[in-house]
């Protein structure tokens, strides 16, 4: 084997997530930057582009340099979406096309609209072989080499599986000039000496620290640019997630085994480049490759008991062929999330920490040497909507199904991909008597009432329409801007033909939503409706309390629900006083229908005692309710205590005491 350790990168450091390069590349294929990405001017103009259209997040201008366009475009040609720069020694750059311009791949990339489309078209970039070999002569496909490895190893334990750290020292670490069988030797001996070391954690730094003795560059690149590596790799969708390794998907067997390769290739790099920019064939463009894929993947559905139906397909040309087998892989893919809903009860712990995460502005949780997770910090907008998704499933009892409720898409390991589109809203969970549907935002400034409040509303009000059944909405965010709570605490919405709606929309904190989130499932009490309770009991106050009062009312309401539960207390409705919003229609049997118009409350600190207060639309600015919804606050004369309302009867005005005049059965209060 060679000596001189040399890391292959599939992806780039600066761009670990492969899922946002598409996001990238349309924002570039409409821009002013087509064939002119090269140049400070240029780079720094893209990357002003990209960070302007939300893609990226350079803080305060911190690159001034462009690197980041330096490196989406490094991407961009890496995966034959642009035209490379072709250098010198390999040809002329007319021979393979402008420099920095949209090749024909790049356009079927453009247009490849569902996620397996989009994996298909990595995979074709990814098997052709434009990596050098050492000899500087020959290239391979790291893909195409990592298959020949895990199929050796397959043969060898009957499982294809590869760990992180097998990858990280024996995966990215070589190339065809190894010898296939020694490489899997080393991978097994490492796994067996692992399995008896007392401490992995300890064992994994030994090993790493004597295969860096022929690297020289920093021994961390092992492990961290496996992360990047593994992720860019599974995007081909041939590969998959095991623990914090890779396993080849069964339903890509036969595939992967067409293309697995242990030889480098003979050809020019301009061949390559031709071949990558025009687009990769791939086996499955072959009917005869492609008729055994499906029927290979026919039999595993039988043999899983799926239905489905391909009759109305015609099975002709490979074209049509590989039609029927993405609509079968659609099927399995619904029948797999349908699954993954049902083992979310049991793994709310980890959605807990997920959370944990989230509040923090991302970051990593190891568990052990071989189960960790991960929240990156320029992803957390999609890893909110994913981890209150997986709370959903957790709490159960919805009628529609996973795929139904979210918005957004996920890869075949069932990660976050990108965040819903505009629209509609973020999580639509139906209930059988009630559907509750989830807003997320990661913004904290005060521009999240601008960016959310007209949307959120709207999306709840469109919600009430469709659903026969009441809707309530639950805004969570990292942190609520007090001028979002005011929006929401009125929650006003004008529907088509100026029909006035009254909207049920609750604001929490990621925080507060995870306090009451764990108190359901340590006290096994884990159900909609208790979720249901939470937002009915937040929304009591909202008529009565000013925005900065109803906020602290929602905390003091999550602890003490929270803690209903996690203690067993029943907290009986009867021992809560009746809230009397402003203007309130007010019903008595013998005086008829009246309006509340104001408050008679004392207050120690004012010299007559009795202060009567407007109450027809609004408290005055100076005096507010506190969170419990029975003392006053005053600017000047601080703490008071409501003690009757003044009524407006048709016939006569009175002032009913509170709150014992208004438990009377003769009065109700709508």
């Amino acid at each position: 084997m060679s000596e001189n350790i040399k890391i292959w990168l599939v992806g780039n450091t600066g761009l670990r997530n492969p899922n946002r390069i598409k996001e990238g590349f349309s924002v570039f294929a409409n821009s002013a930057y087509v064939g002119h990405l090269h140049g400070r001017e240029n780079e720094l103009g893209f990357m002003n582009l990209l960070d302007e259209k939300g893609i990226i997040q350079n803080e305060e201008g911190k690159d001034s340099s462009g690197s980041h366009a330096r490196k989406w475009r490094l991407m961009f040609a890496k995966n034959g979406l642009i035209y490379p720069q072709v250098q010198k020694k390999d040809g002329q750059q007319e021979e393979l096309g402008t420099l920095d311009d949209i090749t024909p791949f790049g356009r079927a990339f453009l247009k490849a609209d569902t996620y397996p489309a989009v994996q298909e078209c990595y995979l074709r970039a990814m098997s052709v072989e434009q990596f050098v070999m050492p000899d500087g002569a020959h290239y391979f496909s790291p893909l195409r080499w990592l298959l020949a490895i895990m199929l050796e190893l397959e043969r060898r334990t009957g499982s294809s599986e590869m760990s992180r750290i097998e990858f990280a020292l024996w995966g990215h670490t070589t190339n065809p000039s190894y010898n296939l069988e020694e490489v899997v030797d080393s991978i097994l001996d490492l796994r067996q000496r692992r399995a008896v070391a007392t401490t992995k954690r300890s064992f994994d730094k030994k090993e790493i620290a004597k295969r860096s003795e022929n690297y020289d560059k920093k021994a961390d690149n092992f492990l961290d640019y496996s992360d990047m590596n593994m992720r860019y790799l599974r995007i081909s969708g041939i590969l998959g997630r095991k623990g914090r390794g890779l396993i080849i998907v069964p339903t890509k067997h036969f595939l992967a085994e067409k293309l697995a390769k242990t030889t480098a290739n003979t050809g020019t790099i301009m061949e390559q480049y031709k071949l990558l920019c025009t687009g990769a064939p791939l086996p499955t463009d072959n009917a005869d490759v492609a008729k055994f894929l499906l029927d290979d993947l026919v039999r595993q559905m039988r043999g899983r008991h799926i239905q489905f139906d391909i009759s109305d397909l015609p099975l002709k040309t490979s074209t049509e062929v590989n039609i029927a087998r993405r609509r079968l892989e659609n099927i399995l893919a619904q029948t797999d999330e349908i699954q993954y809903a049902r083992d979310q009860r049991s793994q709310w712990e980890e959605i807990r920490d997920y959370m944990t995460l989230l509040i923090k502005g991302g970051g990593k949780l190891v568990y052990d040497e071989d189960s960790a997770i991960e929240v990156p910090k320029d992803e957390t907008p999609v890893y909110l909507e994913w981890t209150l998704w997986r709370a959903a499933l957790a709490i159960n009892h919805m009628v529609n199904k996973p795929y139904e409720v979210r918005g957004f898409k996920l890869d075949s390991d069932f990660m976050p991909v990108s965040v819903a589109g505009g629209g509609k809203g973020d999580l639509y969970c139906e209930f059988n008597d009630f559907t509750i549907l989830t807003e997320v935002t990661m913004s904290t400034s005060s521009r999240q009432e601008a960016m959310e409040g007209e949307p959120v509303r709207r999306h709840v009000s469109d919600a009430v329409l469709k659903y026969d059944k009441p809707v309530y909405g639950l805004f969570i965010a990292i942190r609520i801007d007090t001028n979002t709570a005011e929006t929401f605490r009125h929650g006003i919405w004008y529907a088509k033909g100026d029909v006035k709606q009254r909207l049920d929309i609750v604001p929490l904190t990621l925080r507060q939503f995870q306090k009451y989130f764990v108190a359901m499932f340590e006290a096994d009490k884990a159900n909609p409706e208790k979720l249901r309770d939470l937002i009915v009991k937040c929304e009591s106050r909202r008529d009565i309390l000013e925005a900065p009062a109803w906020k602290r009312y929602i905390d003091t309401a999550v602890s003490e629900k929270a803690s209903e539960m996690t203690n067993n207390i029943v907290m009986h409705k009867d021992t809560e006083e009746l809230l009397i919003p402003a203007g309130a229609t007010v019903k008595h049997e013998v005086f008829g229908e009246g309006r509340v118009v104001a408050i008679e409350a004392e207050f120690p600190e004012y010299s007559a005692k009795i202060f009567e207060l407007p109450y027809l639309k609004s408290l005055p600015d100076e005096v507010c309710f506190c969170p419990d919804g029975k003392k006053l606050l005053h600017d000047r004369f601080g703490e008071g205590m409501v003690y009757a309302y003044v009524i407006v009867f048709p016939k006569v005005i009175m002032r009913l005491s509170y709150p014992d005049a208004f438990k009377d059965s003769l009065i109700a209060v709508e």
